[in-house]
């Protein structure tokens, strides 16, 4: 094979340079020509308007205005200043609704949409060159970004059936976003389903029943597959998720899934080796069968059986290796943790905390977690200061500094400095999505942990001392994604107040109307209780504005001849 060197980009861009020379020495010359051609053309302007000040009788209309001026009343100068106080209220109330909406600056964005192409602001090309160049030096950084960004399947998500329904029976608010729950339903046509379904009536029914948005249609269909063949696999697990209205129920519907899930599993290992077809539905029923046992664990963990759900969790780890991407080592981290058999959470990190692996809020902090449980009774911030850190707390609070700098956004909800919600079915990694997600499961655990969160509020924010600003590059793990906000915006419900990091610092036009909206008050203010003394403060103001104009005219007739527009005009 044939080794993958560099490219070499004068080798790719030589056979277009003579075609494209031309094109790029006329672009040099127009972005050199432009500032100039601007001042050249902003000086005719003023030229030709000096010249036909006379026609336009220039100077009989400042003559007016200032006259006009000089005779307002002080009721004008009131009405004025408050109608413009009012006016930049409203616009500096909207730009802080439409910041906090959106997360920028309405002025700046029509400004940059539409304004700077008018007034001959720069355009974004590019040479092919020039791109390339680019593309090739930050692939591997965009790349990263792209799977920091995906949205993930949550580990531990709950059942909508017997704990979403409930939340939303009791508080009358929707848990789940639409954007959350059309995600779960393409995973569950995505692993649920194959081309094979249309042979068999009982799974052509369900392949309908995942595309329905209306639970109860969900749910009627479950019950015709049901009909159609009792040893439906599929439909017992709809039942399971959606029409059971608690986690007993919810077992029982996952058992029968089970036996029917291990019947078919089976039947299509024997015929897997005929076609792609049979391939596909082994695949599918292998899905099928990986997804019902781990419910199974987690209904186990959630009605206390919590060492049988460990023994299920590692027997499906030990009989589908291949299938980490499902992160079921998450789950048996929590149920670890549960026990409080912390030799045990150790070994499992030992294997999944590699530096191969992609992370998660769950396996750095509960890293983090395990060290500070070494020191976290005996820690004293006062005794640390007098005497320096042990290496024993050193580690501890490292650990602690690598969790916040991969997802900063968990130590508020640990530390209960804002309020938990149900967790999403999907998170974000590195999101507030996932903090709230790891935040709900493992908060107990922190705090069953003597002193860990008292070591935990008095270091974590030293994380963000040791991150480059504004964050160009990370310390341990790659730059902070930009894009979480707007994906943990569409996952979690409107209710929740987005947790943002970094902070977003308030534009420029926020400050700015909100100057003048203060300044203009204050006017309105002053000129209210001070008549006479603000209507001569304003027309010393004008006059003083209008003086330097009259000066230049003047300097200029006497330097220009009298009669040079009627001798223009005679030529």
């Amino acid at each position: 094979m044939a080794e993958s060197g560099p490219v070499d980009e004068d080798a790719v861009s030589s056979p277009s340079q003579p075609a494209s020379r031309c094109p790029r020495h006329w672009e040099r010359l127009r972005l050199v020509a432009a500032p100039w051609a601007r001042t050249l053309g902003l000086v005719a302007a003023l030229g030709l308007l000096y010249f036909l000040r006379g026609p336009l009788r220039l100077r009989d209309n400042l003559v007016a205005v200032t006259v006009f001026l000089t005779t307002l009343t002080p009721k004008f100068y009131v009405a004025l200043t408050g109608t413009s106080s009012l006016i930049s209220g409203l616009i500096f109330i909207f730009e802080w609704w439409y910041f906090r909406k959106y997360g920028t600056s309405f002025i700046e964005q029509v400004s940059v949409s539409h304004l700077r192409p008018l007034i001959g602001g720069a355009e974004t090309t590019s040479s092919p060159q020039t791109s390339f160049s680019a593309t090739n030096g930050e692939n591997e950084t965009n790349r990263q970004s792209l799977s920091e960004c995906k949205v993930w399947r949550n580990p531990l998500n709950l059942f909508r059936g017997a704990e979403y329904s409930r939340y939303t029976w009791v508080t009358g608010k929707e848990p789940l976003t639409y954007y959350d729950m059309n995600l779960s339903a393409q995973d569950h046509q995505t692993f649920f389903t194959c081309e094979t379904d249309s042979l068999r009536p009982s799974d052509a029914v369900m392949q309908k029943a995942w595309r329905e948005r209306n639970p109860q249609a969900r749910i009627k269909a479950a019950y015709q597959a049901l009909e159609l063949n009792n040893e439906c696999a599929t439909a017992y697990v709809l039942l399971a998720e959606e029409e059971a209205t608690t986690i007993v129920d919810a077992e029982k519907y996952f058992k029968q899934a089970l036996r029917a899930g291990e019947n078919i599993y089976r039947k299509s290992q024997h015929c897997s080796s005929q076609s792609p077809q049979q391939e596909a539905q082994l695949r599918r029923d292998t899905n099928v069968l990986v997804y019902v046992k781990r419910r199974l664990a987690m209904c186990a963990r959630k009605l206390g059986r919590i060492k049988e759900a460990v023994k299920m969790m590692r027997d499906l780890m030990k009989e589908f290796p291949l299938l980490s991407v499902l992160n079921i080592h998450e789950n048996l981290l929590e149920a670890l943790l549960e026990l409080q058999a912390y030799a045990d959470v150790q070994a499992v990190l030992a294997k999944y905390d590699d530096i191969s692996l992609p992370k998660s809020a769950a396996i750095c902090y509960t890293a983090a977690l395990l060290k500070a449980r070494a020191v976290s009774d005996r820690f004293s911030p006062e005794t640390a200061s007098r005497r320096g850190l042990s290496t024993a707390e050193i580690n501890a609070v490292e650990a602690i500094h690598r969790a916040v700098e991969f997802n900063p956004h968990v130590p508020k909800y640990l530390l209960e400095m804002k309020s938990l919600i149900l967790p999403p079915e999907h998170i974000l990694k590195r999101g507030d999505s996932e903090a709230v997600a790891y935040a709900f499961f493992h908060l107990q655990h922190w705090k069953r942990i003597e002193g860990a969160l008292n070591l935990l509020h008095c270091t974590w924010e030293g994380t963000f001392r040791m991150i480059p600003y504004p964050l160009e590059k990370g310390h341990l793990f790659y730059p902070y994604p930009s894009c979480t906000e707007t994906a943990d915006r569409e996952l979690l419900p409107t209710f929740h107040d987005v947790s943002v990091y970094p902070q977003k610092e308030l534009p420029f036009f926020i400050h700015f109307t909100a100057g003048l909206c203060s300044f203009t008050a204050m006017l309105a203010l002053l000129t209210h209780q001070f008549p006479e003394l603000m209507v001569i403060f304003a027309k010393a103001f004008f006059g003083t504005l209008l003086s330097p104009l009259s000066f230049i005219m003047e300097k200029i007739e006497r330097l220009m001849p009298a009669g040079l527009w009627h001798q223009l005009t005679q030529i």
